[in-house]
C-alpha cells in the first residue's frame, strides 16, 4: 500500500503505483505504434481519468473520442448494455486503441460488439488497453493487448471506478465493501 492512500477503503493501488504503471504502458504503446497516428477510444465514464493520464504520456500522434455504455446499478449489473454515447466522425483507416478502466466479465466489449463494429467501419486495427484486469470473473473472451494491473475478484473504487456514481475522483484504487456503505 502506498503512502498516498488516505481513505476509508483498504488501498489496493496507490496513486504513485498507478502513475508509474501508466508511464510504462505508454512506453509499450509508443514502441508498438512507432510514429503511426492512433485514435484512443475511452469507455465512459470509468476510463476518463486513466485515458487522460495515458494519452498525456504518449509520444505517438493521438486523437481521441469516447463511447458510453451503461450496465451497472450500484455493484450489480442490470443485465442490459445501453449505448449512451457513440464515436463521432469517420474511423476508416484509423488505428484504434480502446481504453477501458476495468475488464472483468468482458461482457461490455463483447455484447456491445464494439471491436467488430469498429473493424466493420474501416478501422485498420483495434487493440484494447485496460487499467485493471479481473480474469477470475471472465465470462466472455477479450483479447487485451495492454494491461495495467491484474487484480483479484474484489469490488474496487477510485481513479474513475465508482459505486453509484461516487468515489471516481479518488486518486488511488481502494477495495469497496457495499455492505459497509448502505
Amino acid at each position: 500500500m502506498g503512502i498516498d492512500c488516505k481513505t476509508e477503503f483498504e488501498c489496493l493501488l496507490s496513486a504513485a503505483d498507478i502513475q508509474k504503471r501508466i508511464k510504462e504502458l505508454a512506453a509499450e504503446i509508443d514502441r508498438d505504434y512507432g510514429s503511426d497516428r492512433i485514435m484512443a477510444v475511452g469507455i465512459l465514464n470509468g476510463a476518463v481519468l486513466f485515458m487522460a493520464d495515458l494519452i498525456r504520456e504518449l509520444t505517438v500522434p493521438v486523437e481521441y473520442d469516447f463511447v458510453g455504455f451503461k450496465s451497472y446499478v450500484g455493484s450489480e449489473s442490470n443485465g442490459d448494455i445501453e449505448v449512451t454515447k457513440r464515436i463521432k466522425g469517420d474511423i476508416a483507416g484509423k488505428r484504434i486503441l480502446i481504453v477501458e478502466d476495468i475488464i472483468d466479465t468482458g461482457r461490455t466489449l463483447c455484447e456491445s460488439n464494439l471491436i467488430s463494429k469498429l473493424i466493420d467501419k474501416g478501422a485498420v486495427d483495434v487493440k484494447v488497453c485496460c487499467l485493471l484486469d479481473k480474469p477470475s470473473r471472465r465470462t466472455h473472451t477479450v483479447n487485451i493487448h495492454y494491461t495495467g494491473f491484474t487484480i483479484d475478484d474484489q469490488f474496487v473504487v477510485g481513479y474513475g471506478l465508482d459505486y453509484d456514481g461516487l468515489y471516481r475522483n479518488l486518486p488511488y484504487i481502494g477495495i469497496f465493501d457495499p455492505e459497509l456503505h448502505k
